[in-house]
């Protein structure tokens, strides 16, 4: 299988000084540490990134748009600039997946219950085995449920679906 390492929404936005994410430095922190295995075995990067739209803290072209430092695309790493939760649709992805004989992906970042599960799921539904960093991704604390709530959740039922594989980032070879 041919792989790729695919880092959603890691953007500065997400990390606000008040709303911080569950986790969220130790997700970065394991997502940049995928990034530099994945250099180093030539896997081809692709960084997705999210405009929430105006007034969004992911609004395209403020300072929350751009990625955060910790896992910033590097030489010519592909950027993929999405508007809805599937990095998929109205996207250039599956084109260039395709394009490199790409079969597998893994998958890092955010927000665990909106873009993680839409973009795994899609993918699987097009033909990709996934691989779901099960420590590499993150949400924000609900009134009903805990980041972490939500996290385990998605895992448990990301999983038994049948849509992905599950391991911790200390697994991942590539």
């Amino acid at each position: 299988m041919t792989t790729a390492l695919l880092v959603i929404d890691l953007q500065r936005g997400n990390f606000g000084l008040t709303d911080k994410p569950y986790a969220g430095d130790a997700v970065l922190s394991r997502s940049a540490d995928l990034l530099v295995r994945a250099r180093a075995r030539g896997i081809p990067i692709f960084h997705v990134r999210h405009d929430g739209g105006a007034g969004d803290p992911l609004e395209r072209g403020t300072p929350g748009w751009d990625i955060d430092s910790a896992v910033a695309p590097q030489d010519r790493e592909p950027i993929i600039d999405k508007d809805r939760c599937s990095a998929f649709v109205g996207t250039d992805l599956h084109e260039r997946l395709h394009s490199q004989s790409i079969d597998r992906l893994v998958i890092a970042g955010m927000q665990t219950e909106y873009c993680i599960d839409t973009t795994c799921r899609a993918a699987r539904d097009l033909g990709y085995a996934v691989t779901l960093v099960s420590d590499g991704h993150t949400t924000f604390d609900t009134p009903e449920l805990s980041g972490a709530q939500i996290v385990a959740h998605h895992n448990l039922t990301l999983q038994r679906g049948g849509f992905v594989d599950l391991f911790e980032a200390a697994q991942i070879i590539f």
